[in-house]
């Protein structure tokens, strides 16, 4: 039975092991002092034993290191003279990558077991590449190819034409149409891909449907997270650039382009035909209108509303949104105002009850 104040419950997570240390050292580009010391697992650093890996990347945590019962520990060179006798250090620059890295060594990801459930229905004008697991109830259409090595999970669409490419895994309850998917991509339950973009022309009787004639393209190496979803292009494509990653609970329009490597966090929504770059990172609950460009590595924060382009590099805060270094004026010139204000009450609480 697994150990409840571990990570990596062995009824949902594989696990390998043990490994030598030499080999876990080498994940980081780290040395190893006992190379042929075995480890079992990973565990944090308040519950992790002499066969466990553990790791401290935020100085926060750093008064657990001293106390820690781990057999060796992930961390930063400034951290390294403070490993407890007994305790392994594995030194690297970036302890959290070092963190990743190992923890996928000890529970890598889920493979395809292959095979297809016999309640699934499968076009035979599809395309199934080899080693492809296909779950119960899922409905693949005619012309769809599954690259080779993929998982579609149960309940799942595959709509007519959608291509995924190899290595793939598309969880539960998933819908795509009108898509061309890259290797390697993961799309987690209920996501919703490829359906119509929000596009209507208004008459003095009311709306005109505009036929939403793009796809969905998406790269390799993306994640989009539950409940997601991302409306096709209307008279261009909606385009996820390699490696971006999508959290739960976000809508992205028709015509939207994303750059690699670019973070959307949950419940954001991007209004179509906004361009975002490459390394942008977009927090949670905020919303872009439409037809903006967000430069690369600009960062926008949680609940703001952006309605102007953002240049690259900048960070943007607030509702209408603008830059940090204004909105953060504002909101010390508005605490300034309320302190005088209050101050002003106090010494004159008769004029306070006037009206």
């Amino acid at each position: 039975m697994s150990d409840p104040t571990k990570p990596g419950d062995e009824r949902f997570f594989p696990r390998t092991g043990p490994h030598r240390l030499a080999d876990i050292a080498a994940l980081v580009g780290a040395a190893a002092a006992e190379p042929d010391r075995l480890f079992h697992g990973v565990a944090p650093l308040a519950s992790a034993g002499p066969e466990d890996v553990s790791f401290l990347d935020n100085r926060r945590y750093a008064v657990l290191l001293a106390g820690t019962k781990a057999g060796a520990v992930i961390l930063h060179p400034d951290f390294a003279a403070e490993v407890p006798p007994g305790t392994a250090a594995i030194v690297t620059p970036e302890p959290y990558v070092g963190w990743a890295k190992i923890s996928a060594l000890f529970h890598p990801p889920v493979r395809p077991e292959g095979g297809i459930h016999p309640t699934a229905i499968i076009d035979p004008r599809a395309e199934i590449g080899t080693g492809v697991e296909i779950g119960a109830h899922a409905v693949i259409g005619a012309g769809a190819s599954i690259g080779q090595g993929s998982i579609i999970g149960p309940l799942t669409v595959i709509g007519a034409g959608v291509v995924i490419g190899p290595a793939s895994r598309i969880h539960a309850q998933v819908t795509i149409s009108h898509a061309i998917i890259g290797a390697g991509v993961t799309i987690y339950p209920g996501a919703r891909i490829g359906q119509d973009g929000f596009g209507f022309a208004i008459t003095k009787t009311g709306f005109v449907p505009v036929p939403q004639l793009g796809r969905v393209v998406i790269g390799n190496g993306v994640e989009i997270g539950a409940n997601t979803t991302i409306d096709r292009g209307s008279a261009q494509d909606t385009v996820i650039g390699d490696g971006v990653h999508i959290d739960n609970l976000v809508q992205i329009g028709h015509n939207v382009n994303i750059g690699r490597a670019s973070v959307i966090v949950a419940q954001a929504g991007v209004s179509g035909s906004t361009m975002i770059g490459s390394q942008v990172m977009i927090a949670a609950q905020a919303g872009l209108a439409g037809h903006l460009t967000v430069g690369d590595k600009a960062r926008v924060g949680a609940q703001s509303g952006v309605m102007t382009d953002v240049p690259a590099g900048q960070e943007y805060l607030g509702a209408p949104a603008q830059p940090a270094k204004a909105f953060f004026r504002e909101v010390v010139t508005l605490r300034k105002l309320a302190t005088a204000g209050r101050k002003l009450v106090n010494r004159n609480p008769d004029k306070a009850s006037d009206p």
